[in-house]
C-alpha cells in the first residue's frame, strides 16, 4: 500500500483522497503499474485543477469578464473540484473558488456603482445640454448659437441612454429649444429679407437722383444734396447682397462725376485766388512799412490808395484771407489809435479837464506830505503810516494824470 498526506492507494489498486472532515473518498483505481504512479497520477489531475483556477483568477482579476460568465466559470470549475478524481488539498481549492466568488461580487458592485455614477453623471450633462439648448435658444447670435447647437446634439449622442422616461424628457426639452431657436432664426432671416427688399427699393431711388445730377453746374447746392443722399444712403440699410455692390457703384460713379467737373472748375478758381492772395501780400507789406506812424495825414491818404487798390483785387483762397486781411486790419487800427490821440491833444476841453484834475491831485498830495511830516514830528508813527499808504495812492493817480496831460502837448 502506498499513501500521501492527501491520499492513498489500497492493496486492491483503489485510490482515496482525503476529504476535509477527515474521511476519505474513492477517486478511483489504478491496476497498470505501482501505488507510487498511481499516486503521481492522480495528483497531476489536481495540479491540472489547480491550473484552471489560477488562470479563472487572472481573469476575473485583469480582463472585463462579467460577473454572470465568471459565475458561470466558477460553478463548473466548483462541480469539477467537488465531484474531481484527483489526489490533493481539494478544499484549499474550495476556498479558493469562494474567495473568488467573492471577488466577483465585489466587482459586480463596483461596476453597479460606476454604472450608476455614469448614469448619474450623464443625467447631469444632460440636464447641462437642455439648460444650455434652452438659453441658446433665445439667443441673437444667429450664427454662433446654430453651430453650438449642433455641437450640443454630437455630445448628446455621446453620452449614455438613462432609463427611457428621463431620457425622453430631456431629449423632448433638448429638442423643442432647438425647434424654437430654428424658428425664430427663421423668422428673423424673413425680416432681414423684407428689410433688405425695401432698402433695394430706396437705394434704386437714391441712385436715379444721383444720376440725374450728375451732370449740374449748380455747384453748391447740388453738392449739399449729394451730402443728403449719402446721409440717407446709410439710413436705408444694406439691400441683398447681389444688389448691394451694383447699387453703390452707380451711385458712387454718379457723385465721381459730379464732383470731378466741379473739382476742374475749383482748380481754374484756386488759381486765380493765389495769384490774388499775391497781389494783396504785396500791399499788405506795402501798408505795414507807414507804421510806426510820424505823419498822420499823409499815413491816412497812403492807405486810402492802397485800400481802393485792396478792393479791386478778386477773393483769396478761404484759408489764407484771415492772415492777410488782418495784416490790413493792424494797420487799420494803427491809424485810428493815432486818429484818436491827435484828436484827444487837440481838445480843448479834454485837455482843460486834465489840467484841472492835474491841479486838484496836486493840491491833495501836497497836503498829504505836509500832515504826514507833522505825524512823524509829533511821534505818531501810526497815524502816519496811514497818511503815507493814502499819499502813496494819490500820488499814482498824480502821475497818471500827468502823463495824460503830456499827451495834450503839455
Amino acid at each position: 500500500m502506498s499513501s500521501d498526506p492527501w491520499g492513498r492507494v489500497d492493496e486492491a489498486g483503489t485510490v482515496y483522497v482525503r476529504t476535509a472532515d477527515g474521511g476519505e473518498r474513492v477517486v478511483g483505481s489504478w491496476q497498470a503499474g505501482s501505488p507510487d504512479e498511481a499516486l503521481a497520477y492522480f495528483k497531476r489531475k489536481y495540479d491540472g485543477l489547480v491550473v484552471e483556477i489560477g488562470l479563472l483568477e487572472r481573469r476575473v482579476q485583469t480582463t472585463d469578464l462579467s460577473a454572470k460568465d465568471a459565475s458561470t466559470a466558477i460553478e463548473h470549475l466548483r462541480e469539477q473540484v467537488t465531484d474531481a478524481h484527483a489526489v490533493g488539498d481539494l478544499e484549499a481549492l474550495t476556498k479558493r473558488l469562494d474567495k473568488l466568488v467573492e471577488s466577483v461580487e465585489s466587482r459586480r458592485e463596483e461596476r453597479k456603482a460606476q454604472k450608476a455614477k455614469q448614469t448619474d453623471e450623464a443625467r447631469h450633462a444632460k440636464e447641462a445640454l437642455v439648460i444650455e439648448a434652452e438659453e441658446l435658444a433665445r439667443s441673437e447670435q444667429w450664427r454662433h448659437a446654430g453651430e453650438r447647437l449642433r455641437a450640443l446634439v454630437d455630445t448628446w449622442k455621446g453620452l449614455p441612454r438613462l432609463d427611457r422616461k428621463s431620457d425622453d424628457e430631456l431629449w423632448h426639452r433638448f429638442s423643442h429649444a432647438r425647434s424654437a431657436f430654428s424658428k425664430r432664426r427663421k423668422a428673423h432671416f424673413a425680416a432681414l429679407d423684407a428689410q433688405r427688399e425695401e432698402a433695394r427699393k430706396a437705394k434704386e431711388k437714391l441712385v436715379a437722383e444721383a444720376e440725374s445730377l450728375s451732370n449740374s453746374q449748380d455747384w453748391g447746392p447740388t453738392a449739399a444734396r449729394y451730402r443728403e443722399l449719402m446721409t440717407e444712403w446709410k439710413a436705408a440699410g444694406r439691400a441683398q447682397r447681389e444688389h448691394e455692390d451694383d447699387l453703390w457703384n452707380r451711385f458712387r460713379g454718379a457723385q465721381d462725376v459730379f464732383f470731378s467737373a466741379r473739382s476742374s472748375v475749383f482748380a481754374e478758381r484756386d488759381a486765380e485766388q493765389g495769384e490774388n492772395l499775391k497781389l494783396k501780400e504785396e500791399l499788405a507789406d506795402e501798408a505795414e512799412k507807414l507804421l510806426p506812424i510820424t505823419d498822420l495825414k499823409a499815413a491816412r491818404a497812403a492807405f486810402r490808395a492802397i485800400n481802393e487798390r485792396w478792393e479791386a483785387i478778386g477773393h483769396v483762397p478761404r484759408d489764407a484771407r484771415p492772415k492777410v486781411e488782418g495784416r490790413m486790419h493792424a494797420v487799420e487800427r494803427a491809424l485810428q489809435d493815432a486818429e484818436e490821440t491827435e484828436w484827444r491833444r487837440t481838445n480843448p476841453e479834454a485837455r482843460a479837464r486834465a489840467a484841472g484834475l492835474t491841479g486838484q491831485l496836486q493840491a491833495a498830495v501836497d497836503k498829504l506830505r505836509g500832515q504826514v511830516e507833522a505825524a512823524r514830528a509829533s511821534g505818531n508813527n501810526a497815524k502816519a503810516d496811514k497818511l503815507q499808504r493814502e499819499l502813496d495812492g494819490r500820488q499814482a493817480l498824480l502821475d497818471q494824470a500827468l502823463k495824460g496831460l503830456e499827451e495834450f502837448g503839455g
